[in-house]
């Protein structure tokens, strides 16, 4: 099974284009570092939580959207080595410093997947 890293943020809303500038200048060099599929979604339904929820993971504040993320690579350990690259190329620093959110409140992680259904 493929391996998953996920991000989420909180991005100003006025600053929807901007964000998917600069991630348009990161999926390229995942993809030369071995990622297999990119994906950017902007929050639509995204509900509070009473106890938790994305909104509240990320401290959304108001004249915010959250958004969600995450990267498919073949392998732990082609995610590994990719990543490692990545934080030596150059034109990561660039597409990092043009993200138009906070990055202390983004979480992210990497996930074995387990379970893979595509009805497509």
């Amino acid at each position: 099974m493929t391996y998953v890293d996920s991000f989420v943020a909180a991005v100003p809303t006025d600053k929807r284009a901007e964000y998917l500038s600069s991630a348009l200048l990161a999926a390229p060099i995942f993809e030369e570092h071995g990622a297999i599929r990119v994906v950017e979604c902007w929050g639509d339904d995204v509900p509070d939580g009473e106890l938790t929820s994305f909104p509240m993971a990320v401290k959304c504040a108001e004249g915010e959207t959250v958004v969600l993320s995450w990267v498919e690579w073949p392998s732990k350990e082609v995610r590994d080595a990719g990543m490692a690259k990545m934080m030596e190329d150059p034109r990561m620093a660039s597409a990092m410093e043009a993200m138009p959110f906070d990055g202390k409140r983004l979480i992210f992680g990497g996930f074995d997947m387990i379970s893979d259904r595509n009805s497509g």
